[in-house]
């Protein structure tokens, strides 16, 4: 980590608290009975959005997955909002009408969450295009799970970026499993990384719970693209905490290999470097994570305050 400031990963941390804070949050709502609808949470992941996110801007953007909240937070969503939709009110990011897995910020270049496995894949191809042809220096992320990676539009999608050279990172979050069927079930492939190959694309395999060693792998990426060099694989190998939605008690995962990747939590595991290496004290640490204890609850206040959306907007942007 000797050649990231203080201020970068610092920045990465926060970016992880936020996000477990969140989820975590979103969680207990659920089970309170105050949010209606699916939810799937991220946390676990943290690592992979925070690292990607950190180096992007504004003007670059992400196509996101039903899991989506940490890709939005990471690139700079606002919190109140999202909560705001998760509690289906009129000042969420689409009115109330959209929930959890819809959420989309154009001008922090957040094209949309997506409900179908793999659906994001194709439209960050199509975004990225666009701004190749409109000449931009601007990159695409997309993310997606392992399950997506086995759909036609992965394929189709790394093939067209590749034909195209195309400006857009495939970010595979890896977390074992595609709902409740095991990556080696569902995959002869040891790895998602080598069906770049393929395509005759760059592929790598990360640490995914290392958002510093996702941040590297992501800047090479970015590079490349920005330089006109075309589209990479980022495979990010990784663990969701919770089943594959609020309510899923997940009997499918050992408890063994349950109980070994959450001893690799990538919050405290980064925590712990960053105090033994000094590069921040335990209380800079406790400060980041009571700043957005209170952000969050913040946000709680101001989605139970906001009004409902009324029916007669139902039927509103439905078209552009």
């Amino acid at each position: 980590m000797s050649d990231c400031s203080k201020e970068v990963l610092l920045g990465l941390y926060r970016t992880m608290v936020r996000i477990r804070t969140f989820e975590e949050t979103a969680a207990r709502l659920f089970q309170d009975g105050k949010l209606a609808g699916f939810l799937h949470l991220y946390s676990g992941e943290e690592a992979v959005a925070a690292g990607v996110c950190a180096c992007l801007g504004d003007e670059d953007c992400v196509t996101s997955t039903h899991r989506g909240h940490g890709h939005c937070i990471a690139k700079g969503a606002d919190i109140n909002r999202m909560m705001a939709e998760l509690y289906g009110r009129k000042t969420g990011y689409c009115k109330g009408k959209g929930g959890s897995m819809h959420i989309a910020d154009i001008s922090k270049g957040i094209i949309g969450a997506n409900g179908i496995v793999g659906a994001g894949i194709p439209i960050a191809v199509g975004v990225a295009f666009a701004q190749k042809y409109r000449g931009e220096q601007n990159v695409t992320v997309t993310f997606f799970g392992d399950g997506a990676s086995n759909r036609g539009t992965f394929h189709e999608g790394l093939n067209m970026a590749a034909a195209q050279n195309l400006p857009v990172i495939f970010v595979c979050e890896n977390n074992h499993f595609g709902m409740s069927t095991p990556f080696a079930v569902h995959s002869k492939n040891k790895t998602i990384a080598q069906r770049a190959a393929a395509y005759d694309i760059p592929g790598v395999r990360v640490d995914g719970n290392d958002p510093v060693a996702v941040m590297e792998a992501a800047e090479e990426a970015v590079k490349r693209a920005r330089a006109g060099e075309g589209p990479s694989l980022i495979e990010c190998v990784t663990w969701r905490h919770y089943g594959h939605f609020i309510g899923d008690p997940a009997p499918y995962k050992k408890l063994e290999d349950d109980k070994k990747w959450r001893e690799n939590d990538p919050i405290p595991r980064f925590e712990k470097k960053l105090t033994a290496e000094g590069i921040a004290s335990a209380d800079e640490l406790d400060a980041i994570k009571a700043e957005a204890e209170n952000e969050i609850q913040a946000a709680v206040r101001f989605a139970e305050d906001s009004p409902f959306p009324e029916v007669d907007v139902m039927f509103e942007d439905l078209y552009v």
